[in-house]
């Protein structure tokens, strides 16, 4: 069982959003995407107060979901309410890609189009298994209850995508 609440997790460019996407497709669980809670649509943030607000609305919403994004303030929180947790760990090159890949389409987890590289981004992935991984990482062993699955390559999410499909289709 997969559980009710789930968080999807990872560097930006990993897929969190398509994998929560297509996990959503499987599952019936709605999906939250933080970014929507955070951003405006001019490329403009909101408070911390505003964000934390939205949060707790959309998590109160509802008894089942499936999160999809970061925001390391309030990982403890989201990790308090989960059951289960993706993490999808992948090399800096793939999620660099990842990123390069979508710029130019529109996204439902998104309010804007991404049109050109922002380079503190950029940074911000290639920095990522330094500066945010280790945060991760301790973490899922402050909460192993948690039932982690960690995914080092889309590879490994895609068979597991494709397992629940097949056991979708078996008990159709």
């Amino acid at each position: 069982m997969l559980g009710e609440r789930i968080l999807v997790i990872g560097s930006p460019g990993s897929g969190k959003s398509t994998f929560a996407r297509a996990l959503g497709e499987l599952t019936d669980l709605p999906l939250l995407y933080l970014d929507l809670l955070f951003w405006n649509a001019d490329r403009t943030t909101v408070e911390n107060q505003v964000f934390d607000q939205r949060l707790e609305q959309a998590m109160a919403q509802s008894q089942r979901w499936i999160m999809d994004g970061n925001y390391s303030r309030t990982l403890d929180r989201r990790l308090a309410r989960c059951q289960r947790v993706f993490f999808l760990d992948y090399p800096v090159e793939v999620c660099l890609e990842g990123v390069r890949a979508r710029r130019g389409t529109v996204r439902p987890d998104i309010p804007w189009v991404e049109t050109e590289e922002d380079p503190e981004f950029m940074d911000y992935i290639r920095t990522f298994p330094q500066q945010q991984r280790p945060k991760i990482l301790a973490l899922q062993e402050e909460h192993p209850e948690k039932n982690w699955v960690v995914f080092r390559f889309r590879e490994q999410a895609d068979a597991y995508l494709q397992g629940l499909r097949e056991g979708k289709a078996g008990k159709a």
